[in-house]
């Protein structure tokens, strides 16, 4: 696995998934592997529905989030959700330790791009997947209206 570095100015990225900045965030940091884009996260009571149970729109954020970052990495371009479809199989149980997640390209074309996501909890159990549309933009939009800083960017 390699890491991904966050190329976005830290002192601007208040992006809940990936800044490291945002108190409220949930911080996530990436790694690539040769067909996906990787991450771990330690659930926290403060993201809990139900007692010890992670709420969904918390998984449905770090699913969109593992997803966006492929787009970025994998794609090279910025991209926006256009559409996400989550399958919830069980609760993600937040006494069950560290949240696996991993996002490949299911199918890319000209203006969209689908990636298949997946959560894992802390014993690898497959608790959520989606799959999730993004529209992607041209590189020269990408970076003149969502700074994106290029693919070269996320390898440091």
């Amino acid at each position: 696995m390699r890491k991904i570095v966050n190329p976005y100015d830290k002192d601007q990225n208040m992006c809940f998934g990936c800044s490291q900045k945002n108190p409220f965030g949930l911080k996530l940091q990436f790694e690539e592997s040769e067909d996906a884009i990787n991450a771990s996260w330690m659930p926290v009571e403060e993201f809990q529905g139900y007692t010890n149970v992670l709420h969904g729109g918390i998984t449905a954020a770090l699913l969109d989030e593992i997803g966006a970052w492929c787009v970025s990495v994998k794609v090279g371009t910025a991209g926006v959700t256009s559409e996400m479809t989550i399958k919830y199989h069980s609760p993600v149980y937040i006494s069950k330790g560290k949240i696996l997640l991993k996002a490949t390209i299911k199918e890319k074309k000209e203006k969209t791009v689908i990636i298949s996501c997946y959560l894992f909890d802390g014993q690898k159990k497959l608790c959520a997947e989606a799959e999730a549309e993004y529209f992607i933009f041209p590189l020269e939009i990408a970076v003149r209206k969502f700074r994106y800083p290029g693919r070269e960017a996320f390898y440091g």
